[in-house]
């Protein structure tokens, strides 16, 4: 937990949010992202999609692994990870939340991509916007794999998806949630790149 102390001088409280930092990776389930990458990686060479959502910062999240997973891959490496962000087309964001519910604006998206053995992953700090939520439970209804990134204590999601890694941290703490959730990006779309790289990049 960051120090709330209001007199601390900015670069103590930078190295104690670094140090923070530190701790939350280091306490991170390396076995679970292990399954992670292996289900990535099976699912991209049964060429079927992995599709991402979330709210807020996790929105931009969700599209930065969307676009890691699919440019990382372009030029030569052979094999390619079907990656789709389902927080990028605001246009189509707004229409579903204007007549369908905000609830509503991921689920309305999958009914006629989403297929079996597709693979959902959800992003969200808390685990409980009811837009992820409802998604995740779409997709288990439709045969897909879902992976949750979560923060806090998991909320709904750590309790329903197939897959989760938990960034654990006090409630609230959105920044350094966000922060590993960044850092698992980077970690994951690395692994798929050197996994399907069939040469040594000059």
């Amino acid at each position: 937990m960051l120090n709330q102390k209001n007199n601390i001088r900015p670069a103590d409280y930078f190295k104690e949010y670094a140090k923070y930092l530190t701790h939350l990776l280091s306490n991170l389930n390396y076995h679970m992202m292990n399954e992670v990458a292996k289900l990535f990686i099976a699912t991209a060479r049964k060429g079927k999609t992995i599709y991402f959502a979330g709210n807020g910062g996790s929105a931009a999240a969700a599209s930065h692994f969307a676009t890691d997973f699919s440019h990382g891959l372009v030029g030569g490496t052979g094999e390619l990870v079907k990656a789709v962000s389902l927080t990028d087309n605001v246009s189509l964001l707004t229409a579903i939340g204007n007549d369908h519910g905000y609830e509503n604006i991921f689920v309305n998206q999958l009914i006629n991509m989403l297929q079996a053995e597709d693979v959902m992953v959800l992003i969200s700090a808390s685990g409980n916007s009811s837009n992820v939520v409802k998604a995740a439970e779409f997709a288990k209804s439709k045969k897909a794999v879902t992976v949750a990134l979560v923060g806090f204590d998991g909320g709904k999601l750590k309790e329903i998806c197939d897959y989760v890694i938990h960034v654990e941290t006090e409630k609230g703490e959105y920044g350094p949630v966000e922060d590993l959730h960044t850092i698992l990006n980077h970690m994951l779309a690395s692994y798929l790149i050197l996994t399907f790289s069939k040469y040594e990049k000059v």
